[in-house]
């Protein structure tokens, strides 16, 4: 065996190093440390040695940073248990924060009058300006350490996906919100929580996320709740709403799961690609940029379908009518428009410091806060079956978030030692 440049390593202790670090580059793709040797074998190695052994070449760079990338979100961000993570339970609290208080106004909304499916769409993305504040102070604290640092950290092919991510945002936003209009919040959420088995297929294919016995459980305990929903259809149907109204809820807010379920996987790649090719971290900051970016492109396309549709001219009329006044309907409206920029904001940190999957995994353990809520407030039906749909929803969060304290034990337990890499 030679170097790079041809000359002949030592014999005896510096081929084990060889067979060792060949041996962990292969499995691991990295350089780990290098193994401490017996006092007979060292003194044959040369300090010379020890540092072409531990340099990689430009080559083996690029290779370990595309092979390595692109897998998820754990190249991406430190390994960390998830609970130990102060950004990730900022997100999760952003997320409890949205997921709990947005279904309740846009079903307020509703009751009280409100009749604007689009209106109720760009209500869901309209509050992405709110990002400009922090995005701004991110940038003059970087300014202060390099004059020459960029206004914006995406790349044109970053700038492209959120792009596309943000006009199928809108569209679920649309599906979304029809839904609600004709369905109890507690059926609509707990119709929402299956947008974790359509977030799992849709990993698998496009990030390769790992499945675990945990997770897989999961997602089936998920289906089987919603086609306990399903086979009792109509069961609470609000009053003044049609059978045929019921039906097409019930079909929007399923859609609208499983186009969640696709939209969340594919930041997750964006994320993924975009730190591959340019060889820079994924940042927070980054993370604001993407969300506006998508909420102006979601608020468009509600904008072009309430411009169609005539809601800019019908709102004021709407606001005389409403069952909590004038003021009270705006409130109503900007108060959706904060919680739900809190929902998605933590919804893109959750993917980012996590992934995909445990995205929706949160999502779907907030489904009993939102139920509880929907009966205190709207004294809505909660019959046999959404008690056992919604324990099967919890149980299906259990499974997956034991899996993943039981994994991440087990990975820090293991020891990197050279002769498990050979097996």
């Amino acid at each position: 065996m030679t170097r790079t440049n041809g000359t002949p390593y030592h014999t005896g202790g510096l081929e084990y190093m060889t067979r060792a670090l060949t041996l962990s580059h292969r499995r691991a793709h990295i350089l780990r440390p290098l193994p401490q040797f017996p006092p007979s074998i060292s003194p044959s190695i040369t300090r010379a040695d020890h540092l072409i052994m531990e340099v990689e070449t430009p080559a083996q760079t690029e290779r370990r940073e595309q092979q390595q990338l692109p897998s998820g979100a754990g190249a991406r961000v430190a390994a960390k248990p998830l609970h130990r993570n102060p950004r990730l339970v900022v997100s999760f609290l952003l997320m409890v924060l949205g997921s709990a208080s947005s279904p309740l106004l846009l079903r307020t909304y509703y009751l009280h009058g409100g009749n604007r499916k689009w209106l109720s769409s760009l209500l869901q993305s309209a509050g992405c300006p709110l990002l400009l504040a922090p995005i701004c102070a991110s940038f003059f604290s970087r300014r202060r350490c390099s004059a020459t640092t960029p206004l914006f950290l995406m790349s044109p092919r970053l700038l492209a996906a959120s792009i596309g991510v943000g006009l199928m945002a809108g569209l679920d936003g649309l599906l979304y919100a029809y839904g609600m209009a004709y369905l109890p919040v507690s059926t609509s959420s707990i119709l929402s929580a299956t947008q974790l088995a359509f977030t799992c297929g849709f990993a698998l294919l496009l990030v390769r996320q790992r499945f675990t016995p945990f997770s897989v459980n999961a997602v089936v305990l998920l289906s089987v709740g919603a086609v306990m929903l399903g086979m009792n259809a109509g069961g609470d149907r609000p009053a003044g709403v049609s059978r045929a109204q019921y039906s097409a809820g019930f079909a929007t807010t399923l859609g609208a799961a499983a186009l969640y379920g696709f939209i969340l996987p594919v930041m997750e790649l964006s994320q993924a690609r975009h730190a591959a090719r340019t060889g820079c971290a994924v940042t927070y900051t980054l993370v604001m940029e993407m969300q506006i970016v998508i909420g102006l492109l979601a608020t468009a396309f509600s904008a072009v379908g309430m411009l169609v549709n005539k809601d800019f001219q019908a709102i004021p009329g709407e606001a005389q009518e409403f069952g909590f006044g004038k003021a009270g309907y705006y409130l109503l409206l900007a108060g959706s428009a904060i919680v739900y920029q809190c929902l998605f904001l933590g919804t893109m940190g959750a993917v980012f410091y996590g992934s995909a999957l445990l995205a929706g995994v949160i999502l779907t353990v907030l489904i009993p806060v939102t139920e509880v809520l929907a009966v205190l407030f709207f004294d809505e039906p909660f019959n046999g079956i959404k008690g056992i749909a919604l324990t099967l929803s919890v149980w299906g969060f259990v499974s997956y978030f034991y899996g993943e304290i039981h994994n991440n034990a087990e990975q820090s337990d293991k020891s990197p030692n050279i002769e498990q890499l050979d097996h």
